[in-house]
């Protein structure tokens, strides 16, 4: 099998998934697909690709950032792009700090992803904006934070965060988490 446009994609959701690597397999991609975090880990035990796709949020609660650490832990030149309907700001700094080279919020497509493969230096000439933060986004990125730092436990984070567990749940339920 040749690796050098060996492409991991760790998603859990079966249905995009089988989207996803229709498509990158078209773009002449050699797709492995793993659906959680031990998934990958054994992958990586006979096939080291360059490229990773991985969601934010796995089944049973698990992290996507635990994927992108031992992904970048395993293979350190591996070009990891996390894919997330989980966005925020918290999450991508700790996604880029764990190996990440991108983070990209749902809904984005192979394009966005291949492109994303190719900007790992980073742009210096993005436009800045003087736009103040709203506390509904200040707010949800603190959720995001503490949810991060709890490990996706909903209990746990809201007792950080100083707030019924039920109060937690409502909030979270009126994002998409995915």
């Amino acid at each position: 099998m040749s690796e050098s446009r060996l492409l991991l994609i760790v998603e859990d959701d079966t249905a995009f998934a089988r989207t996803l690597c229709r498509s990158f397999e078209r773009r002449a991609y050699t797709v492995l697909h793993a659906e959680s975090l031990e998934a990958a880990e054994e992958i990586l035990g006979s096939h080291a690709p360059q490229f990773a796709v991985v969601d934010l949020k796995l089944n049973g609660n698990a992290s996507g950032l635990a994927c992108v650490q031992m992904l970048h832990q395993q293979v350190p030149a591996m070009q990891i792009v996390v894919l997330t309907g989980f966005a925020s700001i918290a999450t991508a700094v700790e996604a880029v700090k764990l190996g990440a080279c991108q983070y990209l919020a749902k809904p984005s497509n192979t394009d966005d992803i291949e492109a994303a493969f190719g900007h790992v230096a980073g742009v210096t000439d993005l436009e800045l904006t003087n736009r103040p933060t709203s506390i509904k986004t200040l707010e949800w990125e603190r959720i995001h934070e503490v949810l991060v730092e709890s490990e996706f436990n909903i209990s746990e984070a809201a007792r950080r965060l100083g707030m019924h567990r039920r109060t937690l749940a409502r909030k979270l339920s009126k994002q998409r988490v995915k």
